[in-house]
């Protein structure tokens, strides 16, 4: 891990809040489980606000090792305790979502070999399947599309994905865009197909974890397709799920917002619609376009794609008038 990510987990360590801390020797209970995944609401919701941010990864692997001291506590009935290690293992995943998300992948690595531990320990398959799908797109995102596969694959033989077709949509959109890594078409259109049967059969009053939200409004559905047929190069069929994904997601999500919007731009650029394509990167805020370790360098792509298909085009110099103004040029 990285010193400068040690040293701040380690201050966030010690800043805990004392409610996630129990005096040597007491009880320790399912209230005490019930705090820390308030707390993980809080860092599920700074990741949908701003993902990939250091804090974020420091604030989750702080709050993992909180509940691991809880262990040590106070006596504790086994259920509590695998509850602990589960709470543990969720917070350990949203600190390699964080890691992966800004492109730390040395970091994420290191994370997950952690949070795997943690949800062998814990026994909860829910976590144990977060973990095992965010390596899939760790290996994704590194180009790494058999790795990929093969950590989806994973995820997806899970019980938990036969008990509940919410998780095996999750599991095959996914690997639909794994599969588009792949340049797998027949590959991708069979996934998602399935993707969609399981999110149809879903029963949407049971209660899942708080991360899950996304999927069950079908949004992380379109969003996977999304990427799937932008590597397959269907931008028609792209474009046609980035508007739905942006239609479903909620607002509070801006950093899915923003990649999505990039990808609708790319898919509509590649189309040959310039002036569209411009228009609708333009409506990245420039906060998140300059900044996020994942849009910013999409939103390079985006560029250098329009400079070699129009460079002369009013949608070019925009462009290029638009781009200026950030802090990170792309």
């Amino acid at each position: 891990m990285k010193r400068r990510s040690l040293v701040g987990g380690i201050a966030l360590a010690a800043a805990a809040p004392a409610a996630l801390r129990a005096a040597s020797g007491r009880r320790i209970g399912m209230s005490d489980i019930d705090r820390l995944y308030k707390r993980f609401a809080e860092i599920i919701a700074r990741d949908h606000q701003h993902g990939g941010q250091l804090v974020v990864e420091q604030q989750a692997a702080a709050l993992a090792d909180a509940a691991l001291n809880l262990q040590n506590a106070g006596g504790a009935t086994q259920r509590v305790r695998s509850g602990l290690y589960a709470a543990a293992a969720a917070f350990r995943s949203s600190a390699m979502w964080a890691a992966i998300d800004g492109r730390r992948y040395d970091d994420a690595k290191l994370h997950m070999r952690e949070a795997q531990s943690l949800a062998e320990l814990s026994g909860d398959q829910a976590i144990k399947f977060r973990i095992w799908s965010h390596a899939g797109t760790m290996y994704r995102h590194v180009g790494r599309a058999v790795d990929a596969l093969a950590a989806n694959d994973v995820a997806c033989n899970l019980h938990i994905t036969r008990r509940d077709p919410l998780f095996a949509c999750l599991g095959h959109a996914r690997q639909a865009a794994s599969l588009g890594l792949a340049r797998d078409t027949a590959g991708v259109q069979r996934a998602l197909g399935r993707a969609q049967d399981a999110w149809e059969r879903a029963d949407r009053s049971l209660v899942r974890p708080v991360w899950m939200t996304a999927v069950l409004d079908g949004a992380e559905l379109e969003t996977l397709a999304v990427a799937a047929h932008l590597r397959l190069g269907n931008f028609e069929k792209a474009e046609m799920h980035a508007h739905r994904s942006l239609a479903l997601l909620h607002p509070r999500m801006r950093r899915d917002r923003a990649l999505n919007t990039v990808r609708l731009a790319a898919a509509q650029l590649g189309q040959g619609d310039i002036e569209p394509a411009v228009a609708t990167a333009m409506k990245v805020p420039s906060d998140i376009a300059g900044r996020h370790a994942r849009v910013a360098p999409m939103l390079q792509g985006f560029g250098t794609a329009l400079r070699a298909t129009a460079a002369d085009s009013s949608g070019a110099r925009d462009w290029a008038e638009h781009t200026a103004t950030w802090s990170i040029a792309v």
